[in-house]
């Protein structure tokens, strides 16, 4: 390594105000410095624009020169992190293929599968500063908007299921709005109303000569480096085997009938299951606890003969347990006297009667306590 090169790495090292920029940059530096034995093969770090580049069948301009320094840029990015990368090409196989059944259902360009990767590498807890959440990265009011639960039971915006159809409408209206894939995606990015204020002062429609926030402007170039690593894995140096990929998810299907709140934990055990597999499969599904009312569940396959009738009875066992596990509170209780004086954790107390510590205790009011030696147990 070139002693002025050794020099600029030092400074940015021991800078005072070494940042994440300062960081990226050191980053590219570094692995654009790096003999080609360190890097691994070659073809890892190849990223020039394919020929014919295009999303959602719209023609990216590879001719213009910062077209083609965004996509490299963000090319780079997604093969130098090799281990999330990795864990995208895992995880495609379990999502995409419905992903991509429903936007063929909905007449829509498949690359828009890629889309729930940049924004939540297909995670269905991911979460952002600005309050979006999920696979699809929905804020709460769009979510809403597009006919999807919200609240504090429930957040459908965390189950791919549910949350694809809502983001497939958000998407469609952007496109009748922009008449353009591209800038659909951007306005899905940076919102309608910034775009379209955009469009109308710099005078131009075309994504790729608009100023837009860098954010959006990575984005669109992030996309087009994820299609290009998951469509050609073994082209970036990615050569994983078949039985690597995960399976997709298989499940069956049950309704739901809860004549009172009832435990997860008692559709697990009708399930013949565990109370971290059911909400595994049911992500939307938010706390401990199921609302009165009908619920379309989730559960583990070949469990679904039988079910109703199983948690019907375990729920009538449930309520009449629960009944014999009341604890009126006294004067002078507070919840952490009553968790202790019952030697239970604190934080179970709140799961089992839905409360939080902010609750003001009155004398009579009736709580939920199972002894440590009756705590409820999973199958």
């Amino acid at each position: 390594m070139h002693s002025k090169s050794q020099q600029v790495i030092r400074h940015l090292l021991i800078g005072k105000t070494f940042g994440s920029k300062c960081f990226l940059w050191l980053w590219l530096l570094l692995l654009l410095m790096m003999p080609a034995t360190l890097l691994g093969s070659s073809a890892e770090f190849n990223v020039a624009m394919p020929k014919g580049l295009a999303l959602c069948g719209e023609t990216v301009p590879t001719g213009l020169s910062d077209v083609r320094e965004s996509y490299e840029k963000e090319m780079l990015l997604v093969l130098g992190d090799k281990p999330q990368a990795i864990l995208w090409l895992k995880r495609s196989t379990r999502f995409l293929p419905f992903i991509a059944q429903e936007l063929k259902k909905a007449g829509m360009p498949e690359d828009i599968k890629y889309l729930p990767i940049v924004e939540s590498a297909l995670l269905p807890h991911a979460g952002s500063s600005r309050g979006a959440i999920g696979f699809w990265q929905l804020l709460p009011e769009t979510a809403r908007n597009n006919g999807l639960t919200v609240d504090e039971f429930i957040d459908q915006r965390r189950d791919l299921f549910l949350s694809t159809p809502a983001a497939l409408k958000y998407l469609m209206t952007l496109h009748d709005k922009f008449s353009s894939w591209t800038l659909a995606l951007a306005a899905y990015n940076m919102g309608e109303e910034g775009l379209e204020a955009e469009i109308l002062e710099q005078k131009t429609d075309d994504f790729y000569k608009l100023y837009l926030p860098l954010e959006t402007q990575r984005f669109i170039f992030r996309i087009q480096a994820v299609k290009q690593l998951i469509e050609n894995p073994k082209t970036y140096g990615f050569n994983i085997s078949s039985q690597d990929f995960y399976k997709p998810l298989v499940f069956d299907t049950v309704q739901v009938e809860c004549a009172q709140e009832t435990p997860i934990r008692v559709v697990a055990d009708a399930a013949h299951s565990y109370f971290k597999e059911i909400k595994d499969l049911n992500p939307h599904l938010r706390g401990h606890y199921l609302q009165a009312g009908s619920h379309l569940m989730r559960v583990p396959k070949g469990s679904a003969e039988g079910f109703a009738d199983r948690f019907k009875e375990l729920s009538a066992a449930h309520q009449q347990e629960r009944e014999q596990r009341i604890y009126i509170v006294q004067e002078g209780d507070s919840l952490s006297s009553i968790a202790g004086n019952f030697n239970v954790p604190l934080a179970a107390l709140l799961i089992w009667n839905r409360i939080d510590m902010r609750k003001t205790l009155r004398p009579g009011d009736r709580l939920v306590i199972y002894p440590q030696t009756d705590k409820p147990h999973g199958p």
